[in-house]
């Protein structure tokens, strides 16, 4: 799944990856087969991995998200995409969740399974009504519920449900009973992971799996991810909070489109679900979104050579390295509060931060309207790093 953006710029990601890990991401991208990448442990890291590799790629053309959320492991990805989880503690929170989620599956083997065609409480009563340890795990969809929990219990519970009224029970290609009971052992790992790391507030807000709220706190967080990890997803529930935020455009950042299909199913009329797994499928969105943001429009100037709004600017990275902007334009980085942010004016050669030891100024006077990337961030050169309003002379002589 790694293989398309192999020659892509963000790709850098996996060796970074590699190192913090000390495992070989790029193998399990590029040559791991199915055995491999069933076991929890690989398939979590490879999927972050390439879920941020898609996400760096988003966010070099200026693309930012108004609201947020993750299925699942996806929530590691959502919080690392609002800036509240660097990447690299997103890594290690995510290598040793795998860690302890594979342990606890070996010790306590179980499976899961797509319930379709039934409504949630039908599937709660079948897991109720099942002999065993089964649970709910995911509510995905109308008329898509998950279960997880042993072997036996959930062919039980399946069974059950068709009894109900379910028209069909899919066993899932997983390695164990995730989001159940089944899973404690695999938490206490995970809270003491958690209690290491230092969360910011999410700018913007991210839907929590556990209650489908919107949370924009950097102290809830340990407390949200460590109940995920044995409470049911609550999925189809987090996308009607989305699009009753007024979110109109989904985009699925990663490997794959089942989210999107999901979507598909709980969209309102004047909303749209889509999905980036690829390059193409990047350059399909930009296109989609022109017009809708300034900084998307100035990127998709950059790589068309079309002017959709001439006055729009990207300041871009002279090198590669970490960023760290002038305290000049700190009331710009993503964080700072959008209702509070206020435009910069900037002259041409103003400094707009440091990219190590190389400085990042504007090649434009104008109006800098907002910082693209955080402080701290690998940047790569030739990457937008803000945009700006240029000023009347400057667009002439453009």
């Amino acid at each position: 799944m790694g293989e398309v953006w192999r020659e892509h710029p963000s790709f850098e990601l996996v060796e970074q990856a590699s190192e913090v890990t000390g495992r070989d991401v790029a193998r399990l991208l590029l040559a791991a087969d199915q055995e491999t990448l069933t076991r929890t442990d690989n398939s979590q890291l490879a999927t972050f991995v390439l879920s941020l590799v898609v996400l760096d790629a988003a966010e070099r053309v200026g693309l930012e998200p108004g609201a947020l959320a993750g299925h699942s492991l996806g929530e590691y990805s959502a919080l690392v995409a609002s800036g509240a989880l660097d990447f690299e503690d997103g890594l290690r929170l995510v290598a040793e969740r795998g860690s302890a989620m594979q342990q606890a599956s070996e010790d306590s083997p179980g499976t899961m399974a797509a319930v379709l065609g039934l409504e949630d409480d039908a599937v709660e009563s079948a897991c109720g009504l099942a002999e065993g340890d089964v649970w709910v795990a995911n509510y995905n969809a109308p008329g898509q519920v998950v279960i997880a929990g042993t072997h036996d219990a959930v062919a039980e519970a399946g069974r059950i449900a068709k009894d109900l009224g379910g028209r069909r029970v899919l066993p899932l290609p997983v390695g164990g009973a995730f989001h159940t009971p089944l899973m404690s052992p695999a938490r206490d790992r995970l809270r003491k992971a958690l209690a290491e790391v230092a969360f910011r507030a999410p700018e913007p807000a991210v839907v929590a799996n556990v209650d489908a709220r919107h949370h924009d706190g950097a102290d809830e967080w340990h407390r949200l991810l460590s109940a995920q990890l044995c409470s049911p997803v609550r999925w189809r529930q987090s996308l009607d909070t989305l699009f009753e935020s007024a979110a109109n455009t989904l985009v699925e950042i990663g490997p794959g489109n089942v989210l999107t299909g999901l979507a598909r199913r709980v969209l309102p009329g004047d909303a749209v679900a889509v999905s980036v797994s690829t390059p193409d499928d990047l350059d399909r969105l930009i296109e989609m979104l022109a017009g809708h943001s300034p900084a998307v429009q100035a990127a998709a100037e950059a790589r068309t050579g079309e002017r959709f709004h001439i006055f729009e600017r990207l300041v871009l990275s002279p090198a590669a390295g970490l960023f760290e902007p002038d305290p000049s334009v700190t009331s710009l980085i993503p964080g700072a509060g959008r209702g509070t942010r206020q435009p910069v004016t900037v002259e041409v050669g103003g400094l707009i931060g440091l990219v190590g030891s190389t400085e990042v100024r504007s090649a434009f006077e104008g109006s800098l309207e907002g910082v693209l990337v955080l402080p701290g961030e690998r940047v790569t050169t030739g990457q937008p790093v803000a945009w700006l309003r240029a000023a009347a002379s400057e667009a002439a002589a453009k």
